[in-house]
């Protein structure tokens, strides 16, 4: 799995279908396929960024 928004593959699992990229420190969960894009907000909060992604760069695809 790729981040959507580096492209890096520097994904580590945090959780069940939760994923955090150490390259630009967004969270990612996956559910039935797609990606949910996160940003943490410094209070611990969570911000969504789905809005900046279309539905086929949130798709998980094999690789």
């Amino acid at each position: 799995m790729r981040c959507p928004n580096c492209q890096n593959k520097d994904i580590g699992k945090i959780g069940t279908n939760q994923y955090y990229c150490w390259q630009c420190f967004i969270e990612l969960s996956l559910s039935g396929g797609r990606l949910s894009l996160h940003e943490v907000e410094e209070d611990g909060s969570l911000s969504s960024l789905d809005d900046l992604f279309s539905e086929q760069e949130r798709q998980v695809g094999t690789e």
